[in-house]
C-alpha cells in the first residue's frame, strides 16, 4: 500500500527544502523529491512524474522533520510530575532525596496492568510531541517482594504492549540492577529490581523477543547498582548474536557521589571501570555523563559511544551541566532523552543542550540547530537499534513530524532548522507519522490528558509503607 505526501518544507540531510514530494510504501520512503529537482511546468501535478503514482498527494503545511527519538525514559516517573518540588518532612526544600522517596513509592505500587496503563498514556504524550521511538530503561522486573511473576517478563511485556498501543516503537533496555550501592545488597523496593546475578538476568532477558517495532537491548543501571565482576556478563550479552551488537545503556557519573564511591571502592572513575569491564563501544550509551574527567572524555569518545543528555531532568534534580561539546569533540555521539518526564518536549531538550553550555561557559555557539536535530533524530534512533530511522530519505522508515510554522512561537522565524530547535515546543507538532501511519497530534493531546490523570491517580493514591518507599538508591 502506498501513499503520497507533499511537504511544504522539509529537513533533508542538513538543509530545508521546499515542496518535497515523498512516497511511502509499506512503512518506508520510496521516493523523496524536492521541488527544485522536479522542474514542473506551471499547472502540472507534483506527482505526475513519479511512476505508479496517479493520485494527488496529501499536502502537509509547515516544517516537516524526521521522527524524534527519546533515548532515555523511565515511564513510571511520569507519575511524579508536579509532585516532587514540595518541602521535605524536616522543613527543608525539596531535594533529590525527597524526590527519590516519592519515586520509590510509585515503583512499589505498580503491577503489569497499572504499568501498562501509565506507560501507554506516557508514550501517547511522547507521540503527540513528535517522538516516534523510545528507549525504555526498564528495571521494574518482579513482584514487590522480589518474587518473579508467572511470566518473568510480565512488566517488560506490559511496556512493549503499551508502546504498540500508543503507536510508537520501543527499545526495551532491560536493566541489570543487583545492589543498593557498592557492596550492599538490594534494600526495600529494590528487591523487585534484582535477578540475583547477571547470569540469571541474562537468562530472563533471553526470553524476550523483538520485532519490526521492538528492539531488545540491555542496560547496566550504574556502577553502584551492578558489581564490577557482573558487568562483563552484561557486556558479552549485548555483543552476542548480532553483527553490530545490541544497544547497551548505562547511567554514568550522574552525581559527584557516584564518582566518590567508585574511587573509594575501585580506585578509578565509573568510566574507567566500565572500560576495564569491556562495556564501552559504539552501541553503548552513557546516560547523563555529567561529571567526567579528561581521561573519561577520551575513553567515551575513543569508543565512539553515544552520550545521552537529559537536560530537563538534569536541571530538575540539580545534577549539573554535562560536557556535551567536549564529548562530541572527543568522538562521542550526542543523543537526547526525557528521563524522569518532568517535561516531555524534545525541542526543549535540544535547545537546552546549547543553552546550558552557554550558561556554563558564558559563550554562545557550541551547537548548531542542524547538529542538535541530528542528535534528536538519526543519532538517537541508531543508539536504540533503529539504524534505518531518523532521516527523510529513500529506504528509511517513513517517520515525519510536521510543525506548525504559524503559531505564536514559530511565526516569523523563517521555518528553518532554527525554528524547530530554538522556537518550537511540543504543542507546535501538528502531525506525526510513524512507519507510514499518520497521527493527528492535536487529537492525541485532547485525549491523553484525562488518560494520564486516571493512570497517575491509580498509582499515586494506593497505600505503601514509608520504609519500602524510602529505602534503596536510584
Amino acid at each position: 500500500m502506498s501513499a503520497t505526501f507533499l511537504l511544504e518544507r522539509a529537513l533533508i540531510d542538513d538543509r530545508v527544502e521546499a515542496d518535497v514530494l515523498v512516497v511511502v510504501e509499506d512503512g518506508r520512503f520510496t521516493e523523496v523529491l524536492p521541488g527544485r529537482d522536479r522542474h514542473l511546468p506551471a499547472g502540472e501535478s507534483p506527482s505526475s512524474r513519479v511512476p505508479g503514482v496517479t493520485s494527488e498527494p496529501v499536502r502537509l503545511a509547515g516544517l516537516s522533520i524526521p521522527g524524534l527519538a527519546n533515548c532515555h525514559s523511565h515511564a513510571f516517573h511520569r507519575a511524579l510530575r508536579g509532585r516532587t518540588q514540595q518541602v521535605g518532612a524536616d522543613g527543608s526544600p525539596g531535594s533529590f532525596w525527597t524526590w527519590r522517596e516519592q519515586m520509590y513509592a510509585v515503583a512499589q505500587r505498580l503491577d503489569p496492568d497499572s504499568y501498562h496503563d501509565l506507560a501507554r498514556a506516557t508514550y501517547r504524550e511522547m507521540l503527540s510531541a513528535g517522538i516516534t521511538a523510545v528507549g525504555e530503561f526498564h528495571y521494574l522486573h518482579h513482584q514487590p517482594d522480589g518474587t518473579p511473576y508467572a511470566d518473568p517478563n510480565a512488566m517488560g511485556h506490559a511496556l512493549v504492549a503499551a508502546a504498540k498501543d500508543a503507536g510508537i516503537r520501543i527499545a526495551l533496555l532491560d536493566t541489570c540492577y543487583l545492589a543498593a550501592g557498592i557492596g550492599r545488597a538490594p534494600e526495600g523496593v529494590q528487591v523487585r529490581y534484582s535477578d540475583g546475578d547477571a547470569e540469571r538476568w541474562a537468562q530472563r532477558v533471553d526470553q524476550l523477543r523483538g520485532d519490526e517495532s521492538t528492539v531488545i537491548g540491555a542496560a547496566i543501571h550504574s556502577v553502584r547498582a551492578v558489581p564490577k565482576e557482573q558487568i562483563p556478563t552484561i557486556s558479552r550479552w549485548a555483543r552476542a548474536d548480532t553483527p553490530d551488537g545490541r544497544p547497551l545503556h548505562v547511567h554514568l557519573s550522574e552525581q559527584v557521589a557516584e564518582n566518590e564511591q567508585c574511587h573509594a571502592a575501585h580506585g578509578c572513575t565509573p568510566t574507567e571501570l566500565l572500560d576495564d569491564c569491556g562495556a564501552l563501544g559504539p552501541m553503548t550509551s552513557a546516560v547523563h555523563a555529567t561529571h567526567l574527567t579528561d581521561h573519561d572524555l577520551a575513553l567515551v569518545g575513543g569508543a565512539s559511544a553515544h552520550a545521552c543528555f537529559c537536560p530537563t531532568t538534569e536541571r530538575d534534580l540539580g545534577d549539573g551541566i554535562g560536557p556535551s561539546r567536549a564529548l562530541f569533540d572527543h568522538g562521542a555521539r550526542l543523543t537526547l532523552g526525557s528521563d524522569s518526564h518532568a517535561v516531555i518536549d524534545p525541542f526543549e531538550e535540544m535547545r537546552a543542550v546549547e543553552l546550558d553550555e552557554r550558561l556554563a561557559t558564558q559563550q554562545r555557539g557550541h551547537w548548531s540547530a542542524v547538529e542538535l536535530l541530528g542528535a534528536a533524530t538519526h543519532q538517537g534512533h541508531a543508539s536504540l537499534g533503529f539504524a534505518d530511522a531518523g532521516r527523510i530519505a529513500v529506504g528509511q522508515r517513513a517517520d515525519l513530524v510536521t510543525l506548525d510554522t504559524t503559531s505564536t512561537r514559530t511565526a516569523g522565524t523563517g521555518a528553518g532548522p532554527e525554528t524547530a530547535v530554538f522556537a518550537a515546543v511540543a504543542e507546535d507538532v501538528r502531525q506525526v507519522m510513524v512507519d507510514g501511519l499518520v497521527h493527528e497530534a492535536g487529537a492525541i493531546r485532547d485525549e491523553v490528558g484525562p488518560e494520564l490523570e486516571r493512570a497517575v491517580r491509580s498509582v499515586s493514591e494506593q497505600p505503601v509503607s514509608r520504609r519500602a518507599a524510602s529505602e534503596g538508591m536510584r
